[in-house]
């Protein structure tokens, strides 16, 4: 029997035929197919950097918790000398679980099958009955350890890769990297987690929600709908001169990576010409700072800014700061102002990941993020308005989860699956003028581009044999 290329499928397609490079569509059969999806463990999620937590889940020596990398279970564990390791958590003697618990302490972790036993880092110790040796004399200890994970610390998150010897992570992230550091390091102490994260299965393709997160920027007219007119969020009569659905807080600028990464900054204008009364432009950036923080940071954190960016990111972070947007391949984060009865706003700080369980499943998963030494009376309030919007059942998310698993089913379809995803709208724009930061930057009410860039990145890396 004649094995197919590596780059076929069993239907003759072959996976470059997936997507339209010319016209900007992708089939919609990548939305269920299983085929597709038994490749993108290998290429995507057994090579590029994935998200896994943040450190302060596990402050002390032996503290662990289980996550997925892709399929793989993995154990993320702080060893005694405080580095943070992530190992296979699957014991090479029979393949069970090495642990079977979401979370725990211990400076052995023995797999209970067999009784085989490994350190935080991932050494094999040993096994039962010493003297009999269970684990025989063919491979060393050293041999038998768990297969370990490349990690590294950003912000505090914890990012790992099978890729031992690919891109570094700051590679990876490129010049997105840049506007990523405004996110996630700010402050001289650091964001910490509020809790465990939350998580639930949708009955969905993770791609459904992770090329969303790429700054999807339409679905907010219409999914979203009411975030414009109810409450708080209203936004009615700031339309006007734009279109009746059009707010100025629809425009701003959008950043596009090769690396299928996406932010969208948005412009600060009307904020703080509201809170102050004044025209944005007559006032200092250290004003503007001042005025409306960074969404999670008090007035008393600002000068810390000045310790962590170059004038160029301060200026961005006081004009048109990212605010929501991705990391390929599952990732998207929300750090949002929201706005409170009494005229004021809190900041909101959010951070899904998508991990897929299969072709039509994926598990939302939500850390609630505030930085260190936040007010007590304020950490609260961010924690309950991050949950209510954002959180598994937050408002937003039951809109976005809603959709994600009829466009699976939609790709099951015997007709369904021969349609196409578009992604043609396109800007005509470039950077804003005066834009300081670097990458692929185009100003203006959101298009397809993050998104576009998105599949892009899918592609070269589902078609790579290396």
């Amino acid at each position: 029997m004649t094995k197919k290329a590596q780059n076929q499928l069993s239907d003759g397609t072959m996976i470059s035929d997936l997507i339209d490079l010319e016209t900007r569509e992708v089939q919609l059969r990548t939305l269920a197919d299983r085929e597709i999806y038994d490749l993108e463990q290998e290429r995507l999620f057994g090579k590029t950097w994935l998200l896994l937590g943040h450190e302060t889940e596990i402050p002390n020596a032996g503290d662990f918790i289980q996550r997925y990398m892709g399929d793989d279970s993995v154990l993320v564990a702080r060893a005694k000398d405080g580095e943070v390791h992530v190992s296979l958590n699957v014991c090479p003697h029979r393949g069970m679980k090495i642990t079977t618990s979401e979370s725990g302490n211990t400076q052995v972790h023995t797999c209970i099958y067999h009784g085989w036993a490994f350190k935080s880092d991932g050494q094999f110790l040993g096994s039962p009955v010493a003297d009999q040796c269970m684990h025989g004399k063919i491979k060393s200890k050293e041999e038998l350890g768990l297969t370990k994970a490349r990690v590294t610390l950003y912000g505090g998150l914890i990012f790992a890769t099978w890729n031992i010897d690919g891109p570094s992570f700051e590679d990876f992230l490129g010049d997105a990297k840049w506007y990523y550091d405004m996110l996630f390091c700010r402050t001289d102490a650091g964001l910490e987690v509020a809790g465990p994260p939350q998580r639930f299965i949708v009955r969905a393709n993770w791609k459904t929600a992770g090329e969303q997160s790429a700054a999807d920027g339409f679905h907010t007219l219409t999914l979203h709908r009411w975030l414009g007119e109810v409450g708080n969020y209203s936004k009615k009569g700031e339309g006007e001169g734009k279109g009746s659905d059009l707010t100025e807080e629809m425009f701003g600028a959008e950043v596009s990576s090769p690396h299928g990464h996406a932010l969208r900054c948005i412009d600060l204008s009307r904020k703080i010409r509201r809170l102050t009364g004044k025209d944005p432009s007559e006032l200092s950036v250290e004003e503007r700072l001042r005025t409306l923080p960074p969404p999670g940071m008090t007035a008393e954190m600002v000068d810390q800014l000045k310790n962590h960016f170059s004038d160029e990111q301060l200026e961005v972070m006081a004009w048109m700061p990212p605010q929501v947007g991705g990391m390929f391949p599952n990732i998207i984060f929300a750090f949002l102002y929201i706005p409170q009865p009494d005229g004021t706003v809190v900041g909101s700080l959010a951070l899904h990941t998508y991990v897929p369980k299969g072709p039509d499943k994926l598990e939302f998963t939500n850390w609630i993020l505030v930085e260190k030494g936040t007010p007590p009376e304020l950490k609260e309030n961010m924690i309950m308005q991050t949950t209510q919007l954002l959180g598994t059942s937050g408002m937003v998310e039951q809109d976005d989860s809603d959709t994600w698993p009829h466009m699976t089913l939609s790709a099951k379809g015997a007709q369904g699956k021969k349609l196409t995803l578009k992604y043609q709208a396109m800007y005509e724009t470039g950077k804003p003028e005066g834009w300081p930061g670097p990458g692929i930057v185009n100003e203006g009410f959101t298009k397809d581009d993050t998104q576009w860039h998105w599949w892009l990145y899918w592609h070269e890396l589902m078609t790579s044999e290396s």
